[in-house]
């Protein structure tokens, strides 16, 4: 049984990521058997970088939700994939600037002022598809596709239910808010009716991930790297968790320049293969807290498992079969939680908006983000989340500190890091 032990925690593992791994593909349009091949290829190419001394599993990053959402339909899958390898490389960038300079440096460039109302952009920037979908409508509202009081009932279930696990649910059961909602919503939904299987009958049991090859276009690149600067500042804040959870210091040992360059590669071999660009799960890091079991080969497995699913082509067509309302309501709780994380960003590192300096950086990035304001040279245009993120670390660079606490605050942060 011992040799069993480790396969049996690794797809554990995965069962506790899965919910959070196929909803980023289902929203995006992406594929969820490449999602779950691509998550487990990218945490054993994090593995390899990382010497295989961190217990986490990387998957589905839920920061780039609304920017591949608005990629997919502005570009097509191609060319936002090719932006996202773009992404990928600025972790890679990161990592050696980490490697030069030191990890400070990062907190230096990025600070909370900067990160904070581009994490509350990323957030807020499509609510306005969340609520149609949960109202039984597609993305753009354009087109009804579950009679409304059906949906909303459908919608509310999973909203309440992943929140009532979150908040109520027990051990490994409350690592698994988002697969709750999904279970419940999913339930509803066949019992009114509205989940076609007809995708399901003519899967094939085994079938190849529908993998899609990257081409490159200078709209989506421009437009997808300014979107890697929050990520890469919440993954300090993933290894800096799973470091208090183990009583090891994976910032030094190692190196916070080996961990991001890990998940920039991780994310640039995803894309590659038409994946969802990757990122650290937390959900997995409080699974590895309640198991209390820090051995990363269990990783390795979990790995594997992910791999192994991608093809069942039943599966990946049962995820296809999830009803509109179900994904909205989960989303309406998505996109306010990442919100949420950039304006605790901003209270926590007791960034002081009554300071010009500060509220003149977060008022136009946040007016910038949700205004919809371009910028553009003949065919070439910013706006949305690279605008935001361009136009806040240029405040950030050129705008003089006004209070010395300021960069106090700053560099306390980068001491932390």
């Amino acid at each position: 049984m011992k040799y069993l032990a480790r396969p049996l925690q690794g797809a554990q593992m995965l069962f506790v990521a899965f919910g959070a791994l196929v909803l980023m593909p289902l929203l995006t349009g992406l594929d969820t058997s490449v999602a779950l091949f691509t998550a487990g290829f990218g945490t054993l190419l994090f593995q390899l970088i990382t010497k295989r001394q961190i217990p986490v599993f990387l998957a589905s990053s839920f920061a780039f939700i609304p920017p591949v959402m608005y990629g997919v339909q502005t570009w097509g899958i191609p060319a936002t994939m090719g932006g996202l390898m773009a992404a990928g490389c600025v972790y890679l960038i990161l990592a050696s600037v980490v490697k030069l300079r030191g990890s400070g440096i990062i907190m230096r460039l990025l600070p909370p002022v900067v990160v904070g109302p581009v994490i509350i952009i990323i957030g807020l920037g499509l609510a306005p598809v969340a609520v149609n979908m949960a109202l039984g409508k597609s993305g753009d509202g354009s087109q009804v596709i579950v009679a409304q009081d059906t949906a909303l009932f459908v919608s509310l279930a999973s909203l309440l239910t992943t929140i009532a696990v979150a908040i109520f649910a027990k051990g490994l059961l409350r690592l698994m808010p988002i697969l709750a909602g999904i279970v419940v919503g999913y339930s509803l939904s066949l019992y009114y009716g509205i989940v076609d299987f007809n995708v399901v009958h003519e899967a094939a049991w085994l079938a190849m991930p529908n993998f899609v090859a990257p081409e490159f276009n200078w709209h989506a690149i421009a437009f997808m790297i300014p979107v890697a600067i929050a990520p890469a500042v919440e993954h300090i804040g993933d290894i800096l968790a799973i470091s208090n959870v183990t009583g090891k210091d994976y910032l030094k040992k190692p190196g916070l320049h080996r961990t991001l360059a890990g998940d920039g590669v991780a994310t640039i071999a995803a894309t590659a293969f038409g994946g969802p660009p990757n990122t650290t799960y937390s959900e997995v890091t409080g699974a590895v807290t309640l198991t209390r079991n820090f051995d990363p080969r269990i990783m390795t497995w979990t790995a594997i498992t992910a791999i192994l699913l991608a093809f069942v082509g039943k599966l990946g067509a049962l995820m296809q079969t999830i009803p509109v309302p179900v994904m909205g309501g989960i989303m309406c709780l998505l996109f306010g939680s990442i919100a949420a994380v950039g304006l605790n960003s901003l209270i926590k590192h007791q960034v002081d908006l009554s300071e010009p300096r500060n509220l003149s950086i977060v008022g136009v990035t946040l007016v910038f983000g949700i205004g919809g304001m371009a910028f553009g040279i003949g065919s070439f245009s910013l706006t949305g989340i690279s605008l935001c993120g361009i136009v806040a670390i240029l405040m950030n660079l050129l705008l003089p500190n006004s209070k010395p606490h300021t960069s106090k605050t700053v560099n306390s942060v980068a001491d932390e890091t």
